[in-house]
């Protein structure tokens, strides 16, 4: 399948509110498309099927909301509606977003004084493109990454590849093969394999 479209920006909007609402709506695309018998099939993610995928993208958006003293608010879960819940968090974030003094409210983060805008343009929208092909790959479903979200995920990490692998991030870089395309040299260095089997790494094992 390939990457849908990109939207033109909203005037007014951020460029981080048309971001995550495009990224968004790709993800839901992705939930959407999860046939009932494939939500207990295992993800990429160590330990994580694909309902608990959906499972952590939407608590996440609850924590960064959290850091700014918001809610997801009530609303189905994700094991009773997996598409619903996510279109509540992710509304609830859009909301944030959409308004700029409320996209400007502070807090320390992970990395210091930050914004919220900033927090989710950095945090939000790389799970989104990641946890989206790894929600794909468990469903049986073939995603292509748009190149320019990869390339804006590769600069918003920059600098912070010892910080984002441990238990419940990303795993370990792999080294993909010699010659991979872009999708999945992007995915190896979140910790993907997504290659075949018959192809090795450049790395000895």
């Amino acid at each position: 399948m390939a990457h849908l479209p990109r939207q033109v920006q909203n005037p007014g909007m951020s460029e981080t509110a048309d971001r995550y609402r495009r990224l968004s709506e790709n993800f839901a695309a992705t939930v959407a498309a999860v046939s009932g018998d494939r939500w207990a099939d295992r993800s990429p993610c160590e330990e994580w099927d694909a309902r608990q995928v959906v499972g952590h993208v939407v608590e996440t958006q609850g924590m960064f909301l959290g850091f700014v003293g918001r809610e997801v608010g009530d609303g189905p879960s994700v094991d009773d509606d997996p598409a619903a819940a996510w279109d509540r968090a992710r509304s609830a974030v859009q909301a944030e977003l959409d308004d700029p003094e409320r996209a400007a409210t502070t807090f320390e983060g992970f990395t210091g004084t930050t914004t919220f805008e900033a927090a989710v343009d950095r945090f939000l929208c790389t799970d989104l493109v990641v946890h989206r092909w790894d929600l794909a790959h468990a469903s049986g479903q073939t995603v292509q990454l748009d190149p320019a979200d990869m390339a804006h995920v590769r600069d918003a990490m920059a600098g912070m590849a010892d910080r984002i692998r441990g238990p419940g991030a990303f795993g370990p870089e792999l080294e993909p093969p010699p010659g991979a395309d872009q999708q999945t040299a992007f995915l190896a260095f979140f910790g993907r394999r997504a290659w075949p089997d018959d192809q090795t790494s450049a790395r000895p094992a």
